[in-house]
């Protein structure tokens, strides 16, 4: 009789290997909507590469596997900012419930903070005297649960939405993972679909005008109130396939080392790997990897990191992570977040 967990990695290739096999002629870079749900969320994940798909472990699992919040055996509540590029920053806040042997529930919010800008037209290219603040924001609820003993599944709804000025845009998503400790050398293997959803399309008062409905005819009215159709966009749908596994060596201190396949439906395919060295029981962590192998023209490279935290039993659980990456032409990006436990 063939094994049960044999038989489980066999069906995971299986439904895998359709997307993995799937290439573009054409990258669409840029065609999407909502780009923001395509920046990683958390310090740990960031600096060891964005190669989390497996290791997903601790609050930040909300955005990159959902299955791995059923490891969740405490509440947990987790910040992350991240400071972008042209004085862009983005908050991302979670909060996971474990449930016993139901599973465990989370609740997640995105922002993105795009600062104050000047309205301008043509006739006042240096502004009107008006400004706007334009924002980017999800809101989601996620399950996960052990199916087995090795094996979890989870997923995420969210609701998408985007605006400028007076105009916004408005859609749904939804995140499905799974992770499995396959049984061969302890390697874990999970797969994840991010932002599969409805398209998004901006509409809004910034959108009204007034049109000659025919002007090949006399007397028309030139005034006719009509709102400009502007086009819808997809969302930034993401399959994430990963591989990891842990060393353990000199009394429970851990080394990590994992890789992700990114199958993106705005670029090509790319690989992210890192590794993670955890030391002192898990007080100090050192991370390193490398995003975006075999991606032509990509911006990104390595990532570093560091992590710190402190456990006292009975009392709340801090931890404190922080990555650095680097982009070829827009400089450098550093995250930051807290995770409490308790």
């Amino acid at each position: 009789m063939i094994n049960k967990k044999l038989l489980i990695f066999i069906i995971l290739i299986g439904v895998s290997v359709p997307y993995t096999s799937y290439s573009q002629n054409v990258t669409k870079t840029g065609t999407t909507a909502a780009k923001f749900l395509s920046i990683g969320i958390g310090p740990r994940a960031i600096s060891m590469g964005g190669a989390f798909t497996s290791v997903a472990n601790d609050a930040s699992a909300i955005y990159w596997n959902p299955a791995g919040i059923a490891y969740s055996d405490q509440f947990q509540g987790f910040f992350s900012n991240t400071s972008l590029f042209a004085g862009i920053s983005l908050n991302y806040i979670g909060l996971i419930l474990p449930a016993g042997e139901i599973g465990s529930f989370a609740a997640s919010v995105t922002a993105v903070n795009y600062g104050t800008m000047q309205v301008t037209t043509e006739n006042q290219p240096e502004g009107t005297g008006e400004s706007f603040s334009p924002g980017s924001y999800a809101f989601g609820i996620s399950y996960g649960r052990f199916i087995t003993e090795d094996f979890m599944v989870g997923a995420t709804a969210k609701l998408v939405t985007e605006n400028i000025y007076h105009s916004n845009a408005t859609g749904y998503a939804f995140d499905i993972g799974t992770i499995f400790k396959t049984p061969f050398y302890g390697v874990r293997f999970a797969s994840s679909v991010s932002n599969f959803g409805t398209k998004m399309q901006m509409a809004g008062s910034d959108l009204l005008t007034r049109i000659n409905v025919d002007p090949t005819r006399k007397g028309s009215n030139f005034t006719t109130d009509a709102n400009v159709a502007t086009d819808q966009f997809d969302l930034p749908l993401k399959l994430q396939i990963g591989l990891s596994k842990d060393f353990l060596f000199m009394d429970n201190q851990r080394f990590t080392i994992s890789a992700d396949g990114i199958v993106p439906n705005d670029n090509n395919e790319s690989v992210n790997v890192g590794g993670e060295l955890a030391l002192f029981d898990e007080m100090v962590c050192l991370r390193g990897g490398y995003k975006s192998l075999f991606l032509t023209d990509s911006q990104e490279g390595l990532t570093f990191g560091v992590g710190f935290k402190y456990k006292r039993p009975g009392y709340i659980d801090i931890g404190i992570d922080y990555s650095y990456q680097k982009y070829k032409y827009l400089g450098s990006v550093s995250s930051f977040d807290v995770i409490l436990k308790f």
